[in-house]
């Protein structure tokens, strides 16, 4: 039987919105830092693309690297349309940070609602 991945690519995907967040939260808590760059986190996809997940594909499109990434790279976040650089050279967008923090959430209630689910799905079947 092989082990099942899920708990692995989940904990994995925790770290990474962890990792994010605070690059959020410097970012809101630099705002008005004069020449700071806002800064982000690779997305997960990028993540996904060199994870391993060990599962069996039924279709090409789903997971089929073979390493999960150990460390996210930290970019520099794009600017917004909106603000753009300000002239005390700052790239933070407050609304941006704060839409990026509200998708943050999100994420990680799904992560963890889809754990749970998982987690008490094995229960049962193991009960039986």
């Amino acid at each position: 039987m092989q082990p099942i991945q899920l708990f692995e690519l989940a904990s994995k995907q925790a770290e990474w919105l962890s990792v994010r967040q605070e690059l959020v939260a410097n970012n809101i808590a630099n705002a008005n830092t004069p020449k700071y760059v806002a800064k982000d986190v690779t997305p997960f996809a990028a993540v996904l693309s060199q994870a391993s997940s060990g599962m069996a594909r039924t279709n090409s499109k789903h997971i089929s690297d073979n390493t999960v990434s150990e460390d996210f790279s930290v970019i520099d976040a794009a600017l917004s349309d909106e603000d753009g650089v300000k002239e005390s050279g700052n790239t933070v967008s407050l609304a941006g940070e704060l839409t990026k923090s509200g998708e943050i959430r999100r994420e990680f209630e799904l992560n963890a609602a889809l754990v749970k689910s998982f987690h008490r799905m094995m229960l049962m079947a193991v009960k039986r």
